[in-house]
């Protein structure tokens, strides 16, 4: 019986999807929520990005082993 169910919903369907002019196909209204949501997420993955690479220093320290090498090095008189 769950054939006979699922025939007649799809019978039921296929005059809806006659009625939709073949030559035009649009995404719709969830087409556009989806890509708006989309849009959002991006924009805010940008903001957070951002603040990430503000808070980044990219001036190295000087290490303490190589002071200590040059220091040696240079000739004390």
């Amino acid at each position: 019986m769950p054939d006979m169910s699922a025939s007649l919903a799809l019978t039921h369907l296929v005059p809806l999807a006659k009625e939709v002019d073949e030559n035009k196909v649009t995404p719709g209204v969830l087409g556009f929520i989806v890509f708006a949501v989309m849009a959002v997420a991006v924009w805010g993955l940008m903001k957070s990005m951002s603040k990430q690479m503000q808070k980044v220093d990219f001036k190295e320290a000087p290490e303490a082993g190589a002071e200590e090498k040059t220091e040696s090095k240079a000739p004390r008189g």
